[in-house]
């Protein structure tokens, strides 16, 4: 039986399919036209460059999904969903098509052997995995998995879906007789459970699923830009256009605008329509809040619900009417929708920004934010400290840059001016790597083991400036420019063929941020140098290390800059055992320093700082004694964690270049 020759609402069943079609798109196009509007009033930006990789990408992100499975179980049931989605979707058209126009010479789906199987397949695939997703909703949910009614519909239209095509294929078979077929192996099983079923009565039955399916798929067509479940729309759009695909993870940069960014943003028309996106996108799964450190500790921040107040704040401006600049009823996007203590609470270490499947880009929108805060001087004593030193005397510890190079005086080698002569590695050495007492030994390791190595190289020594990794993430970018400037025209008179640093923050703005004018400049942390010259026989073993130790991946060097395995290489050279913390290279969790929260005051206390919890995490590791660093920062926090933690003599915290001295160098001291 043709399910469109029979009536529907006493009008012909063809008749009433176009008029629910017609109704079904007109508020489905209709809704996503108001938003495409609402993204329009953004910020210009350009996302269209290199077309070719953004379809990778989309590709890859898309329809292999591989960031679900960060999570594992759960993230295959999402996955099957995704997949069981798509197939009914492209099923549902086909079906449409046929119904809407029944003189075409084309079956329905289910009439179609190997299409029929697959849809029964699925059916039954979706169904176990909707019920897993249900059960873990109400009986596991995991920390700040968004809990809806919305959520819970939306469950229930996807499981219609797969009863009524299973129902309906099972009613069909009743209706040609009661055979089984190896095509159909779902329908006919619960065809056999309907044996006494009458065929005159099955028949009927199969159209009326049939119908109950495309009823369904259009309430969900007219409901889906209203729900949650926007992001299935909106997530491939938003992977397409994600920066991921063609620059850093963590680039800052906007691309087209046509008015200067500096001033940042107090209004939701000042961002950009890439960062208005992202709130349609979000899918509200809670896997960047999960994986934030901030959140972890106690912080107030939550990544996910910053993009979610800007949707929200958003919509509410698109139903009034109204802006929120211009509106007395709306409130202010920042100070009010989202409050400063949730955009200062930021480490700006990536992680959540690995974790969301849909590549939402919360690091840059949080920056974005601040830059207003910053404009607007509301900011903490530290910070407002550290910033008029670095843009007094170029760095964060408020001291003369003629101190920058004292480290030098007890290394007792002569340590060359890349100024003056040409090297091969200009050594950027970093403030905390040049100031801090807590790295400075770690710092005359690094340049005993170059040397010993006959490592070409040469310093800036009191020419050099913070590089302003962390200044720009605070949202300073005026600063940032000058730091960068001055920066520049110091290395514009220096000649050199790389540069090595041993700080990740300051490897990540050299290599990602600065210009170098087509010269081709690579720019390396010293942990990939020390590897290097460890496989070439340039840095022979005097003795052997041995013991297990733990590695922290630092996030500007992990999750920013994707180097991970140097550091283990060089440790394992050693004869260390390197034993792998729960949470490691992509996935490691942050000491809490960057973004300038380092400088911060806590104006909050949390349950326990990020280095804290990260110190307990290593040394709940069985026969592990040495955390192993390869940043100053990490350095610095850790070595004061671990005393606030009580493991001052339980777990000892040493720099990668320590240990290799430790085995190279005669002396250690």
């Amino acid at each position: 039986m043709d399910p469109v020759r029979i009536s529907l609402f006493g009008l012909p069943g063809v008749l009433a399919l176009w008029l629910l079609a017609a109704a079904a798109f007109g508020f489905f196009g209709h809704r996503c036209w108001r938003l495409i509007g609402l993204l329009r009033r953004g910020r210009s930006e350009d996302r269209l460059d290199r077309i070719g990789r953004r379809l990778a990408h989309t590709a890859k992100h898309v329809l292999l999904q591989p960031r679900l499975f960060n999570e594992p179980g759960i993230g295959l049931a999402h996955f099957l969903i995704f997949w069981g989605f798509v197939l009914y979707a492209a099923c549902f058209g086909w079906s449409l098509a046929r119904g809407l126009l029944p003189f075409l010479p084309v079956p329905y789906p289910d009439q179609v052997a190997v299409v029929g199987l697959g849809l029964e397949v699925f059916a039954g695939l979706v169904l176990v995995a909707l019920a897993v997703a249900l059960a873990r909703r109400l009986f596991f949910a995991p920390n700040y998995l968004h809990q809806s009614w919305d959520a819970h519909l939306i469950l229930a239209l996807i499981g219609l879906l797969m009863l009524t095509t299973l129902f309906g294929s099972a009613f069909r078979l009743r209706g040609e007789g009661g055979e089984t077929t190896a095509w159909a192996p779902l329908g006919s099983l619960l065809s056999t459970l309907l044996a006494a079923m009458p065929p005159e009565t099955a028949r009927p039955l199969a159209a009326a699923m049939w119908w109950l399916h495309m009823l369904g798929v259009l309430v969900f067509l007219v409901y889906l830009p209203r729900s949650k479940h926007l992001h299935l729309l909106a997530a491939p759009f938003n992977v397409f256009f994600s920066q991921g695909a063609t620059r850093p993870l963590g680039d800052l940069g906007v691309r087209g605008a046509k008015e200067g960014l500096a001033a940042g943003a107090s209004r939701w028309e000042e961002l950009t329509w890439k960062q208005l996106l992202s709130g349609f996108a979000c899918a509200e799964c809670g896997r960047c809040d999960r994986a934030c450190p901030a959140a972890a500790s106690g912080y107030p921040l939550l990544p996910q619900q910053i993009v979610q107040k800007i949707k929200h704040h958003v919509l509410q401006a698109g139903r009034t009417g109204r802006t929120a600049s211009h509106s007395q009823n709306n409130p202010k996007l920042v100070g009010e929708v989202i409050t400063p203590s949730e955009l200062w609470a930021c480490a700006t270490c990536l992680a959540c920004m690995e974790r969301c499947a849909v590549w939402n880009e919360q690091v840059p929108l949080i920056v974005t934010l601040r830059r207003h805060l910053v404009s607007e001087g509301q900011l903490d004593g530290g910070l407002q400290d550290a910033l008029a030193s670095l843009n007094r005397y170029g760095n964060s510890f408020g001291k003369s840059e003629r101190l920058r190079a004292r480290w030098t005086q007890a290394v007792g080698l002569p340590l060359r001016d890349a100024r003056r002569e040409p090297v091969e590695y200009l050594w950027f050495v970093g403030d905390h790597a040049s100031y801090d007492p807590r790295g400075v030994e770690a710092t005359q390791q690094t340049a005993r083991l170059f040397v010993r190595a006959g490592l070409d190289f040469g310093l800036l020594f009191e020419a050099e400036r913070n590089a302003g990794n962390d200044v720009r993430r605070v949202g300073e970018e005026g600063l940032f420019e000058l730091l960068r400037e001055k920066n520049q025209q110091t290395l514009a008179g220096a000649t050199f063929k790389a540069v090595v640093t041993t700080d990740p923050h300051t490897l990540n703005t050299l290599k990602n941020e600065y210009a170098w004018n087509g010269r081709g400049v690579a720019v390396r942390h010293h942990t990939e140098v020390l590897d290097e010259l460890r496989a070439a026989g340039r840095l022979p073993l005097k003795r052997r290390l041995s013991g297990r130790v733990t590695y922290h991946d630092p996030c500007y060097l992990g999750r920013y800059n994707g180097v991970y395995d140097p550091p283990r290489r060089l440790l394992r050279a050693l004869g260390l055992e390197v034993v792998e913390m729960p949470r490691s290279r992509e996935q490691s969790y942050c000491c809490g320093a960057g973004g300038g929260r380092i400088w911060m005051e806590d104006a909050e206390r949390p349950r326990e700082r990020p280095a804290a919890s990260r110190v307990r995490e290593a040394a709940a590791l069985p026969g592990v004694h040495t955390l192993v660093v390869a940043c100053p920062k990490d350095l610095a926090l850790f070595r004061d964690a671990v005393k606030t933690t009580g493991y001052e003599h339980r777990l000892a915290v040493r720099e990668v270049a320590e240990l290799v001295a430790d085995a190279v160098l005669e002396t250690s001291g």
